[in-house]
């Protein structure tokens, strides 16, 4: 069946992620695109409906006549095709994010292919852009025929083919067509920024969608598991890949900003950041799956951001590899998700103490190098002073992994500040850290695991608590 909006918004299960490596788009089952942020994850967006009806932007194509929806990722790649169901015949959009030939385009690139099957389908479809989170006023106008928007430093144009004459008036570019079964239709966004844009052919963008669905087929064929569930695993190391950036490596833990925890709470953070947590685990997650080239690539970004913060572990990271500075913005123009406001931009977390973080980057460390990784001196360096920094540090109150305002010496805290000294210990043994101050990261150990068992144990409960000295 449809989805039906609520004031313009829709379900949040309704939305398919597609990426590029470097890019994000959300698609809703509707056939709109409501989130659009390229060249990278954390630029300010092109399309954000999802935070903004009125003035976040959007593209939809979709039936000018009542259909159901049915919809899949194309098997193994993060290619999303999404059927209509209507009395005449079946119109489907396959939407993705492409890649070139030879690797990264020049430019970014959304393709919309459009195929009617079964009987000929009246397609509508419009682009209306946004305000980039209220810093920009996009300007629609044609050149030479062509749509183009000038959104700040990014120039975009529409490549169409079979979907009718664009109709460029207020604000917006539209157009309506009847899609012939047998014919492929076309609707691509391409978009650069700060470099002049080519227009491809619409055979050419055609071309590069099926290269695109033939790459995420080749990568995914690595996974090396052979089990249950194997279907579901694919797809959450898929998405894992759709959030690591090609060039660098960086893990961004989530592509958008501000969705409420709770609709109507204020509770919106950003995540368009590499935490140290989230990047370890994924890292390990890949790892387990014998994906080898994205995890060297992602350990290496991760190790290379926290020498820049040495012997400081920063509780999350920019996705170029500096410091986050911790200022989080307001955007008090935009109504956020089903008016979940404030929509906001940064995270004041960065600056919050979380000891847990060195347990998490230790762990991915052993676990890559008990899967055949070998570490350098710059990098057995830095961890040395890691661990040193953590004696020094452990017995403090921190926010904890919740990133809580309350400092407290939190069980969860202390357990992966132990775990931390294990596993450099562990890495003294396999000979990939100097032993020089291994004496002190043992007592350190044993100091840690005795004021859990002291301060952070409750007899009536017999079980561990939230922080020290509280039942």
């Amino acid at each position: 069946m449809g989805i039906t909006r609520e004031d313009g918004y829709a379900p949040i299960a309704d939305y398919g992620l597609i990426g590029d490596g470097h890019g994000s788009a959300l698609v809703c089952r509707d056939g709109r695109i409501d989130w659009l942020a390229v060249p990278r994850v954390d630029t300010a967006p092109f399309l954000a409906a999802l935070v903004d009806q009125t003035a976040g932007g959007r593209l939809q194509v979709a039936p000018a006549v009542d259909h159901r929806v049915r919809r899949r990722y194309l098997e193994g790649t993060m290619v999303l095709e999404t059927t209509f169901e209507t009395e005449n015949g079946d119109l489907r959009v396959t939407d993705a994010l492409t890649e070139g030939f030879q690797g990264q385009l020049p430019w970014s690139e959304l393709a919309r292919k459009v195929e009617a099957v079964g009987g000929a389908v009246p397609v509508r479809w419009e682009l209306r852009p946004g305000t980039r989170f209220a810093t920009v006023r996009p300007w629609v106008h044609r050149r030479h025929g062509v749509p183009f928007v000038l959104a700040g430093d990014l120039l975009g144009a529409l490549v169409l083919d079979g979907l009718g004459e664009p109709l460029v008036e207020d604000g917006a570019v539209r157009g309506d067509a009847v899609v012939e079964p047998g014919s492929t239709a076309l609707l691509a966004l391409v978009l650069s920024e700060r470099t002049p844009l080519r227009l491809p052919a619409p055979r050419d963008v055609l071309r590069r969608l099926d290269h695109t669905v033939r790459a995420w087929r080749e990568w995914s064929e690595l996974i090396d598991y052979d089990g249950p569930y194997r279907d579901e695993l694919v797809r959450s190391t898929l998405v894992i890949k759709a959030l690591a950036d090609r060039t660098t490596g960086s893990l961004a833990a989530a592509p958008t900003t501000s969705l409420p925890e709770v609709v109507g709470s204020s509770r919106n953070f950003d995540y368009r950041f590499a935490w140290v947590r989230d990047a370890s685990f994924m890292i390990d997650a890949l790892a387990r799956v014998g994906i080898s080239e994205e995890v060297d690539a992602s350990l290496s970004w991760l190790l290379k951001g926290i020498q820049r913060t040495s012997p400081a572990v920063h509780v999350f990271y920019k996705l170029d590899g500096e410091p986050a500075s911790g200022d989080q913005k307001e955007l008090e123009l935009l109504e956020g998700y089903k008016c979940s406001s404030p929509v906001m931009v940064g995270n004041k977390a960065a600056t919050q103490a979380q000891h847990g973080s060195y347990g998490d980057l230790f762990g991915a460390v052993v676990r890559y190098v008990d899967n055949g990784g070998r570490l350098d001196t710059e990098t057995g360096l830095t961890l040395l002073q890691l661990c040193d920094q953590l004696c020094d540090e452990w017995a403090k109150p921190d926010a904890g992994l919740w990133e809580l305002t309350r400092y407290e010496r939190y069980t969860s805290s202390l357990i992966n500040c132990w775990a931390a000294l294990d596993r450099a210990l562990r890495l003294v043994e396999q000979g990939e850290l100097p032993a020089i101050h291994a004496e002190r990261w043992q007592e350190v150990r044993r100091d840690v695991h005795a004021f859990a068992d002291r301060a952070c144990w409750s007899e009536s409960k017999q079980s561990y608590t939230f922080y020290a000295g509280t039942e």
